[in-house]
């Protein structure tokens, strides 16, 4: 049996793996501890209020964001509470803010990472400016800390190296001939559609059935919410081509039961959709082993994006129809290019 199917069996039946470092660039940061409810109860009473009193009237967040945010915010007010000697929120400083920011680079966080984090307490500081500072005499002094503070510079975790479609292929012909439908559905789904791992939990399995019309090589699936602000978020559908459709009937009819989404997994007897986690922990425990580099869900998005425009597919129609993108710098900033083949050209 090759190794890299040892490993993977190795993987699929809890076995240890080996995290790979191939295209790392530095060391992956540890993950801050969780902010627990006993220590959130810990926090100052002003900064709990204000804190919930930002959250509930956030309506322009989504439910993704609204969850990152409470993270990022219990997070910083942890700090506040460990090393500002629990401070009240109008009393913090721009000091005091650089202070926190220099503690989470010191802890190696990407800056991706520290970005959001950063975001979130400017998001909140925004409000106060706007909502509370004139109803509230504690705020009469309150200035805005994280503003003038030094740009975050941008750092990279590992090398961003697309999924070739000799790979894509590979990862089919292991998973089908491991009887491993569901893993199969999901790279043919990702790789022929270009969609967020957010995105594929939302595809029903109603989409198997639509007719593919003569004159079409895709039909589109049915609406979903894509990446967006507020709780409706963006409201787009997704072109299957006859690909991805191919390996969504092989999941359904070998799954054995019926169920409304195509993502499905079974749990003794308890049938649900998978969860937020699972395409994660699906590249990162069995994907990245099999093709010996670190691979994540949205490398599939990139890597779509980058076989089509390989294939000679206008960029614009790829950033229009297939990644939703609003501008094509965005998508120019997605596509992973060989560079090999620039610098040939060269001398």
């Amino acid at each position: 049996m090759p190794l890299k199917f040892q490993i993977y069996l190795c993987c699929e039946k809890g076995g240890e793996f080996t995290m790979i470092e191939k295209n790392m660039l530095r060391d992956r940061a540890d993950c801050l501890p969780p902010v627990t409810d006993e220590m959130y109860e810990a926090f100052n009473e002003e900064n709990k209020s204000i804190l919930n009193e930002f959250l509930d009237n956030s309506t322009h967040l989504s439910k993704q964001s609204v969850k990152q945010y409470t993270s990022a915010l219990r997070i910083f007010f942890n700090y506040v509470k460990d090393y500002l000697k629990n401070k009240p929120v109008y009393e913090i400083s721009k000091r005091d803010f650089l202070k926190y920011v220099t503690f989470l680079q010191n802890h190696g966080l990407s800056s991706s990472a520290l970005k959001m984090k950063k975001s979130a307490v400017s998001s909140l500081v925004n409000y106060i400016e706007t909502f509370v500072v004139e109803d509230d005499v504690n705020y009469e002094k309150f200035k805005n800390f994280t503003k003038g503070l030094p740009v975050i510079s941008a750092n990279k975790v590992y090398e961003k190296v697309k999924i070739t479609k000799e790979e894509y292929d590979f990862l089919i012909d292991t998973f089908i001939s491991q009887e491993k439908y569901l893993y199969a559905c999901w790279v043919a789904v990702s790789f022929n559609t270009g969609c967020r791992k957010e995105e594929a939990r939302q595809f029903k399995s109603e989409i198997a059935n639509y007719p593919f019309p003569d004159d079409k090589s895709f039909i589109d699936s049915h609406k979903i919410r894509a990446k967006g602000k507020g709780a409706d978020g963006k409201v787009l559908s997704y072109m299957f081509n006859r690909e991805a459709i191919k390996y969504v009937k092989l999941w359904l009819e070998k799954r054995g039961y019926e169920h409304e989404y195509i993502f499905t997994t079974k749990y003794n007897n308890e049938i649900s959709r998978v969860s937020e986690d699972w395409a994660n922990d699906l590249c990162t425990r069995i994907i990245s082993n099999l093709l010996n580099r670190r691979i994540n869900p949205h490398i599939f998005r990139a890597s779509a994006a980058t076989y089509l425009m390989e294939k000679g597919v206008d960029i614009t129609k790829i950033s229009k129809y297939v990644l939703h993108h609003e501008s094509l710098e965005v998508t120019q900033r997605y596509l992973i290019r060989d560079e090999s083949e620039e610098k040939d050209s060269i001398f």
